[in-house]
Formats: C-alpha cells, sequence, structure tokens
C-alpha cells in the first residue's frame, strides 16, 4: 500500500484542480440554461434515429460558450418575427461518432472517427425553425435524412419550403455560422477547428461544471 506523506496529498489535490479548472469540456454548457426558449428534440436520445437505439442518456444539449451566446441572441431576433429555433443535437461524445460511423461509412452524412466530427468539439449545432406555436416549418426533409433533397442546393422542392430553408441559413449565418451543403439542419461555427475533439459523457460534463 502507497503512503503519501501530508505535503503530497496537497500537491496531488492541487493538480487535480488545476486539471479540471482547465479541462476543454468546461467550455461546454447546456443551452436550455442559457436561453430556456430553446426547444429541444433530440432525437439521440430515444429510439427515433438512424441508430434505432438511445446513444445520449438524456434529452439535452451542450455547445461551446460561444456558440450558446449565438443561439441565445439568433432565437431572440426569430422571437421577435413570431418564430424560434428546434434544435435536435449538438455537442456529440466521440464514441457515439464511432458508433454511428459502424453503421453508416459515408463521410457525406457521418463523421469519419478518424478525422472526428464538428458535433464532437461542442461546435456544431442540429437545428431547425418552428412558428409561435411551436410547430415545424416545414423543411425539405426531416432530420437526418440521408439523400440528395437534403442538400442546399436541391431545388426541386415547393417555394414555400424553400424560402423555410432560406430562412434558416441566411438567420444562421447572419450570426457567424456557415452551412453544411448536404444537411439543412446542420450548422458550425467558423472557427470549429479551434475547439478540440471531446469524449466525454454528460454526467462528466455537469461534474467539471459543479467544480
Amino acid at each position: 500500500m502507497i503512503k503519501y506523506t501530508r505535503l503530497t496529498l496537497l500537491l496531488l489535490l492541487l493538480l487535480a484542480a488545476c486539471e479540471s479548472k482547465d479541462h476543454p469540456a468546461k467550455n461546454l454548457v447546456d443551452v436550455s440554461k442559457v436561453n430556456s426558449h430553446l426547444i429541444l428534440d433530440i432525437h439521440y436520445a430515444t429510439d427515433n434515429n438512424f441508430l434505432g437505439e438511445a446513444v445520449y442518456p438524456a434529452p439535452r444539449c451542450f455547445v461551446v460558450k460561444a456558440m450558446a451566446g449565438k443561439l441565445d441572441s439568433i432565437q431572440k431576433e426569430l422571437e421577435s418575427a413570431g418564430y424560434g429555433l428546434k434544435i435536435f443535437d449538438g455537442y456529440r461524445p466521440y464514441s457515439v461518432t464511432k458508433k454511428m460511423w459502424e453503421i453508416l461509412p459515408d463521410e457525406r452524412y457521418v463523421a469519419n472517427p478518424v478525422k472526428g466530427s464538428r458535433h464532437n468539439r461542442g461546435a456544431a449545432v442540429d437545428l431547425t425553425l418552428v412558428d409561435s406555436l411551436g410547430n415545424e416549418l416545414t423543411m425539405p426533409t426531416k432530420f437526418d435524412d440521408f439523400s440528395e433533397k437534403a442538400g442546399h442546393d436541391y431545388q426541386d422542392l415547393p417555394q414555400r419550403v424553400k424560402t423555410n430553408r432560406a430562412m434558416l441559413r441566411n438567420i444562421m449565418e447572419k450570426y457567424g455560422f456557415t452551412a453544411y451543403q448536404n444537411e439543412w439542419w446542420h450548422y458550425d461555427l467558423a472557427d470549429y477547428q479551434s475547439y478540440p475533439i471531446l469524449d466525454v459523457s454528460f454526467a462528466e460534463i455537469d461534474e467539471l461544471a459543479a467544480r
């Protein structure tokens, strides 16, 4: 059995405190705590997704602080016009990306684990627009539709649908987001590469936030 001196224990505790303070996951925040009006429909916390099983323990959405502030501003601007945001996904643990790749190894729709996902960085968000009653506006496809119709360039759509898609893109780009071309619902922070790939659980994020 290893015996530690009081000084050694103190140093170990200080080291642990510093590590938790500097942990990159400390930059992740729960969007619902930033703006409670944001509607969450986290498919990966249910079996209503292409995996056919829940891979998140709870319907929660974490993103980096910079994104949370932007989403708050977008929600407030949309509300003034009678609209709002519904979020499908934000931060995604790296282990979940690996599971997705096993089922759908297609880089158009799922990040290759070799590169990691923008979602793994907490710097990507999947979302749509809703009206003042919380009803989704009609978009080209449902969330996680892996067809050409989900792309921003697809034009064989009613004008109303193209208008809705453009409305979402316009306000997201106004606040500095970039659209992912193959998925109308996916937006990234322009500097997403500056954030590290993470594989921490929701519980670990809560624990770090509490320290």
